[in-house]
């Protein structure tokens, strides 16, 4: 519990610390995680526009993950720009990290599970957040099922969101 709430303080000072800058600050801009080759052209373009978030995200999976995967706004086919919740998978070379970033300004129940194919025990964070549910990681690049959750309550959802290529298939 304290390191996701040390991470999650990270994000947010990161995202504050972006929000405040002045223009005419000097100070040198943070990397941008890279993309990678296999990510679809949603992900490259939501990456393109929002440099600072996807920064962000992927420190709060720790050192050496910066390679997303995917960026998928949530819910599915909502446009970029009205999300609710943004799902970021990250890779760092040999295993993933998956965030449920909250964009609603507001404390929401959300729940982010990450299970391997071939029946190995999955990985889970949930509760009432007000930046994001994670990181949940996968220990090595196989296929894993992701599901995302969102809403009010765990009984008043807005995404319900599941899929099983987040991570690739070797």
């Amino acid at each position: 519990m304290a390191k996701t709430m040390t991470f999650r303080f990270a994000v947010a000072a990161a995202l504050a610390a972006t929000a405040l800058a002045a223009p005419q600050a000097t100070a040198a801009p943070k990397p941008t995680p890279s993309i990678a080759k296999t990510a679809d052209a949603q992900t490259r373009a939501f990456a393109e526009a929002n440099p600072q978030i996807l920064a962000a995200a992927a420190t709060a999976c720790g050192a050496g993950y910066d390679t997303v995967n995917h960026a998928i706004p949530l819910p599915v086919g909502t446009d970029p720009q009205l999300r609710l919740a943004t799902l970021f998978t990250y890779t760092n070379g040999n295993a993933g990290c998956t965030i449920l970033d909250n964009n609603v300004g507001a404390t929401r129940y959300m729940y982010l599970q990450v299970c391997k194919l071939g029946g190995t025990p999955c990985d889970t964070d949930s509760g009432n957040f007000s930046q994001y549910a994670g990181p949940v990681y996968v220990s090595s690049f196989v296929c894993a099922r992701v599901t995302a959750k969102m809403g009010t309550s765990s009984t008043s959802l807005s995404i319900n969101y599941a899929t099983d290529y987040a991570f690739p298939c070797n």
